[in-house]
């Protein structure tokens, strides 16, 4: 293999990559009473605690009176702001939890990122959050971590390119919580987290000039400092090597493809394999994008490789006791004069022939080759690869769930349960041999494109560079970015499928 490096101006761009304003701008520290000139308190508020009314701030004569004014009852979600008589200048907002016993994660992620949303709206740069209601017990500190982290993950911006300066408007949060230890402990694990998913979106968000195959290597680069192990094979390597599909689908840039790998070994088990699709560009080739939003839209193609990265930095800072290898299939799908061709027909890593029936499913392509290299040199127990791969995923699921493909049952209720955990769900997708006559070329062994269900056709077409390794395959077209602010996401990259590719991985036998 070949370890390729930048120029130092490029090599900065690449660690720029790795930063997030958003993790530089919140900050939490944990308290046991509001600090002196902090002038918006936000409280958690049980259905329990309210009808019981102990909280000393709620025995204010004007809480009392809008409380029973607007019937606030603590309904999971439903907020309201107070103005008290002993403090006329501060806020007092609710959040309300509902049953706090039946609290799942994902529900306490979302509340967290209605906390982010509801400060949001005030002029206030520091707050207090008494989470005293979500905690019956010290086992129940992750809870407060998991709140703070859906409050950092909706708080999350990215403004560079923005010719004014937006302040933050939330900078400081004092965390009010009965198990201040353990929630500091379980904290620095869910910022981990939150990490790994904002480097995800910084690198989705980039426009294709600054995120290049090159300048996505040399982000992975910048996590040697963590202690993963990164290999990048450059396009000569790439040729040695025979990843010919690979190579094909970026020969025709002038910024060529790379194949990126970063391996997290902090156990003596067989690696788990994670592979990601990365176009940081998408023409679609001769087969040329017509559709102006859409084309626009085609800088996220990479989005799959990002959340495979986001992935090992959040392993590698919970310095997690696992193995975990993530094969990043980078290139540009451009046209030129020496790009792929409608009809070509190249040769693939596994040796089997594909003959290009479209150039603009090059994501299976690069995945394919990717997908055989993980399997030839890790020996990996499983792979799941991640992908912005076809429209009719789209069509079928929307952004309401990705789409989930696999005929290794294990897998598909692993997957499935880390996705429910963490609010990234899935769906399964049909997989089967009734979709080979669609993928069978006259010239060819393979060609690349089916003639009816694409989504369908597309994974099975990958299935056939996976050998026996226990796999599955997430599409996540449409789930990459967002139109709007909604629970944990902002409008723009979501970091998709970092949360739920670590809760798998830290959860195997």
């Amino acid at each position: 293999m070949k370890l390729t490096r930048l120029s130092a101006s490029a090599f900065a761009v690449g660690c720029a990559l790795l930063s997030s304003q958003a993790l530089a701008s919140l900050q939490f520290n944990f308290t046991d009473k509001t600090p002196a000139g902090v002038q918006t308190q936000l409280l958690l508020v049980s259905e329990k605690s309210l009808a019981q009314n102990e909280h000393p701030l709620l025995q204010d004569a004007m809480a009392k009176t809008w409380l029973k004014i607007e019937k606030f009852t603590g309904k999971k979600g439903a907020q309201l702001e107070l103005r008290l008589d002993s403090a006329p200048t501060q806020r007092l907002l609710l959040l309300g939890l509902g049953d706090s016993s039946k609290l799942s994660h994902s529900d306490i992620l979302t509340l967290g990122a209605d906390a982010a949303a509801v400060l949001g709206k005030n002029d206030s740069n520091t707050a207090s959050i008494d989470t005293s209601a979500l905690t019956q017990s010290s086992a129940d500190a992750a809870k407060v971590a998991t709140f703070a982290q859906g409050l950092e993950l909706r708080s999350y911006r990215f403004d560079k390119y923005k010719s004014k300066n937006i302040p933050t408007t939330l900078s400081q949060v004092h965390l009010l919580a009965e198990h201040p230890t353990q929630s500091q402990v379980a904290l620095e694990k869910a910022q981990a987290l939150s990490s790994g998913v904002f480097l995800a979106r910084d690198l989705t968000n980039e426009p294709a000039e600054a995120l290049t195959p090159q300048t996505f290597a040399d982000a992975a680069l910048e996590l040697e400092k963590l202690g993963v192990k990164v290999q990048v094979l450059d396009e000569k390597a790439l040729q040695k090597a025979g990843l010919g599909a690979l190579y094909a689908v970026g020969k025709g840039s002038n910024r060529p493809p790379r194949l990126v790998i970063a391996h997290w070994q902090n156990s003596n088990k067989a690696p788990l394999a994670i592979i990601g699709k990365g176009i940081t560009f998408d023409t679609g080739g001769y087969h040329l994008k017509t559709d102006g939003e859409s084309i626009v839209r085609m800088t996220s193609d990479m989005a799959g490789a990002a959340a495979a990265l986001g992935t090992i930095k959040t392993l590698a800072l919970q310095k997690a006791p696992v193995n975990v290898v993530a094969l990043m299939a980078m290139a540009e799908n451009m046209i030129s004069d020496k790009a792929m061709l409608p009809g070509d027909i190249i040769k693939t890593g596994a040796g089997l022939t594909v003959q290009i029936t479209s150039t603009d499913a090059e994501g299976r392509l690069v995945m394919a080759d990717a997908l055989w290299y993980a399997n030839q040199q890790f020996k990996p127990r499983a792979m799941v690869d991640i992908a912005t791969l076809t429209g009719s995923k789209v069509g079928a699921l929307g952004s309401y769930y990705a789409g989930l493909f696999s005929e290794d049952e294990q897998l598909v209720q692993q997957l499935t349960a880390a996705g429910a955990k963490v609010n990234e769900p899935l769906w399964r997708l049909p997989l089967g041999p009734q979709f080979a006559a669609e993928m069978k070329s006259d010239l060819a062994d393979l060609r690349n494109t089916g003639k009816t269900t694409g989504a369908s056709t597309a994974a099975w077409f990958l299935q056939q560079f996976v050998g026996q390794t226990p796999w599955a395959h997430i599409d996540i077209a449409g789930n990459a970015l967002a139109s709007s602010d909604k629970g944990v996401q902002v409008t723009g990259a979501t970091g998709f499928g970092v949360q739920l590719l670590t809760e798998w991985a830290l959860t195997q036998p």
